[in-house]
């Protein structure tokens, strides 16, 4: 058998405290403020940080009087540390659960327009059912954040494609298909005119200058499809990745849009249905390969 020597001694192992404060500096651009979220002193925060530096031979920041940046090689340590980290905390978590307690993070992502899901409602049932699952949100587009859940990033994810689209290489189910409705200036003369005017078709809205999410996204596609279908174009002039901004320039009476019912909503607009408008469905996506304990546990809550 051959024996195998190891990289770095026993004596100079690299240890967990010290990759936790790489990630903290690295975030905070800062060794005091994150000397200050791991509460440790400055000085050994430093000093486990060049202990490190020195056992890997190379330095993992550029420091000078005003900023902290990465080096490359610090970049290159980052994300196996966070890997790293997020596997201890996993095992831990697992050995907890298998005892009967549900602990750990849950890392969520959602898009900006979630509707099928009342997520502080879930949040609250999460925390009083399973209190030891620490919930971590993060707001995403819809293509991202699968990504994401299939990379192992995130547990799971809240997502809406346009019709004839599912999501790819992750657990899925859907949750809601819901119509996107017209959004127009309170003085369009769709919205002034008689009960006929009401209901609308794409047809009636193709003239018009449109606000959409950015070209490429998720969201913009629901509608791109719709009117491709149709066979008509249209004029996206303004893009906004919020369907706040989307409502703030319709209301300004700079163009139309296509919205969820949710967030069609707001001073100076009104609402139309489209009769042969687009329609998106939201689902639930997780990696079912090896869902952890908390997410587990998050599904059952979800559970029809």
């Amino acid at each position: 058998m051959i024996a195998m020597t190891p990289i770095v001694s026993n004596d100079d192992r690299m240890e967990l405290h010290q990759m936790r404060y790489v990630l903290a500096v690295a975030h905070a651009r800062s060794f005091t403020r994150a000397a200050e979220a791991c509460h440790v002193v400055q000085s050994a925060l430093s000093q486990q940080i060049s202990k490190l530096e020195r056992e890997l031979g190379v330095p993992l920041f550029s420091r000078s009087s005003r900023r902290v940046e990465l080096t490359a090689a610090g970049a290159a340590f980052v994300p196996w540390a966070r890997t790293t980290l997020d596997a201890v905390d996993r095992a831990a978590a697992e050995a907890v659960a298998a005892d009967g307690v549900v602990s750990g993070p849950l890392r969520i992502g959602l898009i900006p327009t979630p509707s099928a899901l009342d997520v502080p409602d879930f949040l609250r049932r999460l925390h009083r059912t399973y209190p030891q699952v620490t919930a971590q949100l993060r707001v995403g587009s819809s293509d991202r954040l699968i990504s994401e859940v299939g990379e192992g990033n995130l547990d799971l994810a809240l997502v809406g494609l346009a019709d004839g689209t599912t999501p790819q290489r992750v657990e899925h189910r859907a949750l809601a298909r819901e119509a996107l409705v017209a959004v127009l200036p309170v003085e369009h003369s769709a919205a002034t005119g008689s009960s006929i005017s009401r209901v609308l078709t794409l047809a009636d809205m193709a003239e018009e200058p449109f606000a959409d999410f950015p070209a490429g996204s998720p969201g913009r596609l629901q509608s791109d499809l719709a009117f491709r279908a149709a066979g008509l174009a249209r004029d996206v002039r303004y893009e906004a990745a919020t369907p706040g901004l989307i409502v703030d320039v319709v209301a300004a009476g700079l163009a139309v849009a296509l919205l969820p019912q949710t967030f069609a909503r707001g001073e100076g607009v009104t609402t139309r249905t489209v009769a042969d408008g687009p329609h998106r469905t939201e689902y639930l996506v997780w990696d079912g390969f090896s869902p952890s304990a908390a997410t587990r546990a998050a599904l059952s809550l979800l559970d029809p």
